[in-house]
């Protein structure tokens, strides 16, 4: 089965749970503030996936096997080798077709799907409006554990879909970059210190995540009003566009939804500021303007 967009519907899915080719992933993480610091304590949400999930799912957990363990910041991109074999253990293989969700922010499922494009595999999309939608809608739920076989998955890495430290440092006076911070606007500009400094990349442009769904039942907004979001702040005009948040979430949703948009070339910077920040020679701005 070949998918044709990177977004389907809880009605799609439920009409094509039975085909042998789809795999159907629970991508969940929970964030708790952390009450000792900066950032966030990651919980998987693996525990409340055994306790209901969409019939034949199964979990991938992107903090304790999808992330690199050796990486100084959380959450970074597994080495095409390891993400392989990860990857052909949960089940997913060059023939499947895979839909992703996630309770709550749908940043966790467009993070995976993310990741899988960067590997060279397109047949993957993510549930539009998420788990919620699906209960909402009174699709079926299953508390069975689903352990699909393991299957053959080919990396094809496309490299150009992440950025690093020094892509970003490049960027700050690359005029035929637009990057864009998919943080809240008190964290873009520096008036919530989330991360330990406060502030945002220079020259970076201020697109929140939140606003490309709409709110009332978690959905992307059709390709034109996403495009309209971008249009601003000059990703169209820009033959490349780089997103950055916290640590490589949900920038994803921004890059999700500028493909939805149609631009060409989208990266996320993979470190993002939990690795900006901790480097005191990099430098941050305060205020709304880049």
């Amino acid at each position: 089965m070949k998918l044709s967009s990177p977004l389907v519907t809880p009605a799609w899915l439920a009409a094509h749970l039975s085909d042998p080719a789809v795999r159907v992933f629970d991508t969940t993480v929970y964030l708790r503030p952390n009450p000792d610091g900066y950032g966030y304590l990651p919980e998987s949400g693996e525990t409340k996936w055994r306790e209901g999930h969409i019939p034949g799912s199964g979990f991938l957990d992107i903090i304790k096997r999808f992330s690199d363990p050796d990486a100084k910041v959380g959450f970074m991109m597994p080495e095409p080798e390891v993400f392989a074999r990860l990857a052909g253990e949960a089940g997913i293989g060059d023939d499947t077709a895979v839909i992703l969700y996630s309770t709550g922010s749908v940043m966790w499922a467009t993070r995976f799907w993310w990741m899988l494009r960067s590997m060279g595999f397109d047949n993957v999309a993510v549930l539009d409006g998420g788990w919620d939608r699906w209960c909402r809608e009174g699709h079926p739920i299953s508390p069975t554990p689903t352990l699909p076989g393991p299957a053959r998955f080919t990396p094809q890495p496309r490299p150009r879909l992440w950025a690093n430290k020094a892509d970003m440092v490049a960027a700050i006076t690359d005029h035929s970059v637009c990057t864009i911070n998919a943080l809240a606007p008190e964290t873009y500009a520096g008036d919530k210190n989330v991360y330990g400094r406060a502030g945002h990349i220079p020259g970076s442009h201020n697109v929140f995540y939140n606003t490309l769904i709409d709110e009332r039942d978690g959905t992307f907004w059709p390709a034109q009003t996403l495009r309209a979001r971008f249009e601003p702040v000059g990703a169209f005009d820009k033959p490349r566009v780089i997103a950055y948040c916290g640590g490589g979430i949900s920038a994803t949703m921004d890059a999700l939804a500028l493909t939805l948009a149609g631009h060409p070339d989208i990266a996320v910077y993979d470190g993002s500021m939990s690795e900006w920040v901790a480097d005191e020679a990099l430098p941050l701005v305060t205020g709304t303007a880049p």
